[in-house]
């Protein structure tokens, strides 16, 4: 028998505020399902892994309150999260006749959730959607704080809008179908929220580290309940990523340049993102911000989690130039100058710019060789 619903918290955003439910057995339980906005029409937008294991289910549970209930199923990975994909969603909207109030369900990862968002904010210029987040990554990031968008192929998550879900329903059985190397991925997002907000938080998860890659449910209740809510709090001070929101990119910046340099999908974005964060903290150490001991305790946290720690040669020629051309053009960067996010002393953060030798000096300790 399932557990009842563990916990429930709400992203404060005055009329755009929405609550994230967080248990086992949601899916499965129409309260979780109750006062969604009324529609004719939902559509559950999902991919070729996930939809076998959980659109039935959740289609049973919408079938209560909707009187239609359409599927699309997009084929599964970074790579395709592009507007070509993107373009399944509006063509499941148009050939079905849906209109403006149309709800849309994001039954998977952070791909999806990403792609069905933007449709959502797109489509006849916004219709609602719902987060059903069914990757660890997705639960205790993406799918909170309303950041939506595909790739371009020079820059991940390029494209795109701020646009908040109604709800956003994390059903913590269904990590228990996710690969051993998702729920790795999906920890580097859970470690990230101790070096900028809150070291307590930290110290608990090298405690349970192991119980957590071996999917511990009251370990992985635990963490992504303090990760929401860590990142409910940022969000609801800054929507828009003005200034605070964004220290929840830490190690994105290096994340996203080995994401794009290999090819998306060649790394998890998880695994791309705890190899950023071990560079952002050797950048911090460079900057005399930390010391040696946090960055290797950083370290030995990420490789416990089963990620890599060494980031991969993107150049044989001139690594680390591209490594900086590649951050260029993140959405940190202002005027060609590339920002990051620093832990400023274990348990804060904030964004710095660095010069070109000190950044290409870290990159050069930290890639493989």
């Amino acid at each position: 028998m399932t557990s009842p619903l563990l916990h429930s918290l709400t992203i404060a955003l005055g009329e755009r505020s929405y609550p994230i439910l967080i248990g086992s057995g949601l899916l499965a339980n129409p309260t979780s399902l109750q006062n969604l906005p009324q529609a004719s029409s939902a559509l559950i937008v999902s991919n070729s892994t996930v939809a076998p294991l959980y659109a039935e289910a959740l289609q049973t549970g919408l079938q209560k309150h909707y009187a239609r209930v359409l599927q699309v199923v997009l084929p599964d990975g970074e790579a395709y999260k592009d507007w070509q994909t993107l373009q399944l969603i509006f063509d499941a909207l148009l050939e079905s006749g849906c209109d403006r109030k149309t709800v849309l369900f994001a039954l998977g990862g952070g791909v999806v959730g990403d792609m069905t968002g933007f449709a959502a904010a797109s489509y006849m210029r916004g219709v609602p959607f719902v987060q059903v987040p069914t990757t660890l990554l997705a639960q205790v990031d993406s799918s909170v704080g309303g950041k939506t968008g595909i790739n371009h192929p020079l820059g991940k998550n390029m494209v795109g809008a701020f646009y908040q879900p109604q709800r956003v329903l994390c059903d913590l059985d269904t990590l228990k179908t996710l690969p051993a190397r998702e729920v790795s991925a999906g920890l580097a997002e859970v470690i990230k929220y101790g070096p900028i907000a809150d070291m307590v938080f930290f110290d608990w998860i090298e405690a349970h580290i192991s119980a957590l890659v071996a999917r511990d449910v009251q370990a992985l209740a635990h963490a992504v309940r303090r990760s929401c809510e860590i990142k409910a709090d940022v969000v609801s001070q800054d929507e828009r990523e003005g200034g605070l929101r964004a220290i929840l990119n830490f190690g994105h910046t290096f994340g996203h340049a080995i994401e794009a340099g290999l090819g998306y999908g060649d790394w998890l974005h998880g695994e791309a993102v705890g190899c950023g964060m071990v560079m952002a903290a050797h950048l911090s150490l460079a900057l005399g911000l930390v010391d040696e001991a946090f960055v290797q305790r950083l370290t030995r946290l990420i490789a416990a989690a089963g990620l890599p720690v060494r980031g991969p040669q993107l150049d044989a020629v001139d690594n680390a130039g591209l490594y900086l051309d590649l951050m260029r053009v993140d959405k940190k960067a202002e005027a060609g100058t590339i920002r990051f996010v620093v832990i400023d002393g274990p348990g804060r953060a904030r964004m710095c710019a660095a010069d070109d030798g000190t950044v290409r000096s870290v990159i050069d300790r930290c890639c493989a060789a």
